[in-house]
């Protein structure tokens, strides 16, 4: 038994209301991560020592362009994806909650597959390297994770599971009122910090942007393990619980990603090396 519990910081998830009109920090957490995605996705384009020896297949233009399509398959797919893998049986009751996302409710796994469906799209009608594009894209995520996931802290939503560290908190929400891990913390140190890091790694070090499809490989097995870790700490949804062989479903959605990752990067690695031309 826990003998210090930290103290949840009672941070209203309301930042300002004027009648029924509300800026909410995890709306907030959204239009910050996509703005700072796409002004690092631009720095990633012009940068063209990053795609040496070949000329950058996109421009800074597109990505300015790609902004609108992105936040549509963020929205969307998030939405799509948390209603069909998490609580599918609620909104088929009540199909009119599908449309109130401001009581919060995003997937990230069914965002990711909106954001693909996005960009391909895009990617298509300007005649622009799919993959490309998308390894770029992948780049800039973790800073609209480490945003999300602070959302959820603040929203006092998606709390670990019930320990006994010093740091343990006891969140509004729950209503066994336990000491749990403050798992959001931990994703958006794992996902947001963490995963940056590893991606810049790839895209300035070992400069795999010439490589289509290699970061996107990354991306996929670097979240999927971040979040399979994560998910032994993070108490899993009430109306799901454990599936099969004791997984969650956020592992049950992030084993395949990592296979995928792990498939796009030897993809990637068996193709020639960019001798100045664009494949």
């Amino acid at each position: 038994m826990t003998l210090f519990v930290l103290p949840f910081p009672a941070i209203d998830p309301i930042i300002v209301a004027y009648g029924p009109f509300a800026i909410r920090w995890y709306a907030l957490s959204y239009i910050a991560g996509i703005l700072v995605g796409w002004w690092y996705a631009k720095r990633l384009v012009a940068n063209q020592r990053l795609w040496t020896p070949a000329a950058a297949p996109l421009k800074p233009i597109d990505i300015d362009d790609l902004i609108v399509w992105a936040t549509l398959g963020i929205i969307l797919g998030g939405r799509t994806g948390y209603v069909l893998f998490y609580d599918l049986a609620r909104f088929f009751q009540n199909p009119l909650e599908i449309f109130a996302v401001w009581n919060g409710g995003m997937s990230f796994h069914g965002g990711f597959l909106g954001t693909i469906l996005a960009m391909v799209l895009f990617a298509r009608s300007r005649r622009i390297p799919v993959w490309s594009l998308i390894d770029v894209v992948a780049a800039a995520v973790p800073f609209g994770l480490f945003f999300g996931r602070l959302a959820n802290f603040i929203n006092g939503e998606l709390f670990g599971r019930a320990t006994d560290v010093p740091w343990a908190m006891v969140f509004p929400l729950d209503i066994h009122q336990l000491p749990r891990h403050p798992s959001q913390l931990y994703e958006a140190a794992l996902e947001g910090i963490v995963f940056f890091l590893v991606l810049r790694l790839f895209t300035h070090t070992f400069h795999r942007l010439p490589f289509p499809s290699f970061v996107s490989g990354i991306f996929c097995v670097g979240y999927g393990s971040a979040r399979v870790l994560v998910e032994f700490f993070r108490e899993p949804d009430i109306q799901i619980g454990f599936l099969a062989g004791g997984l969650t479903m956020g592992m049950a959605l992030s084993i395949p990603m990592i296979l995928f990752g792990i498939f796009l990067m030897v993809r990637a690695s068996r193709q020639p090396i960019p001798t100045g031309q664009n494949a």
